[in-house]
């Protein structure tokens, strides 16, 4: 049943990114970051109360507290960085260099949890990198506007190294408990994280200022966040991160599709053939199984 959790996972994570570029269009990223993690704390503590696990908070011990507080601070790190990631740049840029910490992961995998790496799985991360620096070179005729002056990537790649962080630290923190359970507590973490950054930037005079529809759609990508990280943290929790975290990339499809619908972005030629790899490369993880 894990492989069918990543794979849910992987849907819900894919609607986010675009849900998330529209409704923090005319928004201070760190604000949407923080009014976002609202909703998700919501549905996450919806889904505790709806499974009857938290009656088991008191049981939790130091170790997994310890681990689901660092792997929210590394989650909220990778939030900030992937949604201000997202107001300068495209959305199927932003997208893979996220995804990619895949790679990066599976290392961490390796010498940290003593997970095996076997040749597929080292071609297929060879792959992913390909595929990735594909997709975000820029084409003859330039990048356009929005992905002009390279900061977006800096951005990018920061939130895939955090993103990486935090799949081993939740790997090792809800050890032994409930899956919703701990990602609850996580998102709490998140929440103090994000507000904390409102309030000492001053950014909460703002909330006053934003539109319907970028209410609209920070509700829906929190939604998305919710559900993605339900089935995540499950399949997370039941197979290993190695293989787990890459199925859950394949969301890049599902982002790439949809931002082409909603906000037409379009792949050039090269970038096509990246995602032909990055997918090859993703699959390719999971022969063995």
């Amino acid at each position: 049943m894990w492989i069918l959790y990543a794979f849910c996972s992987a849907l819900f994570a894919g609607m986010t990114a675009v849900l998330a570029k529209i409704g923090i269009q005319k928004i201070n990223s760190h604000l949407a970051t923080a009014l976002r993690t609202v909703v998700v704390l919501v549905f996450a503590w919806m889904m505790v109360f709806i499974v009857g696990s938290q009656s088991s908070i008191s049981s939790v011990d130091s170790r997994s507290w310890l681990f689901l507080i660092l792997s929210g601070f590394a989650t909220g790190a990778s939030w900030i960085c992937y949604f201000r990631a997202l107001q300068t740049g495209d959305v199927n840029k932003v997208a893979p260099i996220d995804k990619s910490s895949t790679v990066l992961t599976m290392l961490l995998a390796f010498l940290l949890l003593r997970e095996a790496l076997s040749l597929n799985m080292l071609l297929g991360m060879c792959l992913i990198l390909t595929g990735t620096l594909l997709m975000v070179a820029k084409t003859g005729s330039g990048g356009g506007s929005s992905t002009a002056g390279g900061r977006w990537l800096l951005w990018a790649v920061l939130s895939a190294v955090f993103a990486s962080l935090t799949a081993i630290l939740s790997k090792i923190g809800i050890a032994g408990m409930e899956s919703n359970l701990g990602t609850a507590i996580r998102t709490a973490v998140v929440l103090a994280m994000a507000w904390g950054i409102v309030f000492f930037l001053g950014l909460q005079r703002e909330i006053r200022g934003i539109g319907a529809k970028s209410w609209l759609f920070l509700g829906l990508s929190g939604l998305a966040t919710g559900l993605s990280w339900m089935f995540y943290y499950r399949a997370l929790q039941e197979g290993p991160a190695s293989v787990v975290v890459p199925i859950d990339k394949l969301s890049i499809l599902v982002t790439v599709a949809f931002s082409g619908v909603v906000l037409k972005e379009r792949l050039s030629r090269r970038a096509a053939a990246g995602l032909a790899l990055l997918t090859g490369g993703t699959l390719l993880l999971l022969v063995k199984f």
